[in-house]
């Protein structure tokens, strides 16, 4: 896998930023795609779903459920 790639996303009026490897970002812009939104709303989706969780981690396992069920 390559190195972090930062992204900002607006969460609760707050930027925030994320980091990621590249391939759980193309996931992620897929998993928006395919479901017409935008990837700060496929984002806040998984914030609100985290359950405490870090919000990289969430991402991540969201991506890979993502791409396991595909």
């Amino acid at each position: 896998m390559g190195a972090l790639k930062k992204r900002s996303v607006l969460l609760s009026g707050h930027a925030t930023s994320i980091a990621l490897e590249p391939e759980f970002w193309a996931v992620l812009d897929e998993m928006a795609r395919a479901r017409g939104v935008s990837l700060a709303a496929l984002i806040v989706g998984i914030d609100r779903a985290r359950a405490g969780r870090p919000l990289a981690s969430a991402c991540r396992l969201a991506a890979l459920d993502y791409a396991l069920r595909r």
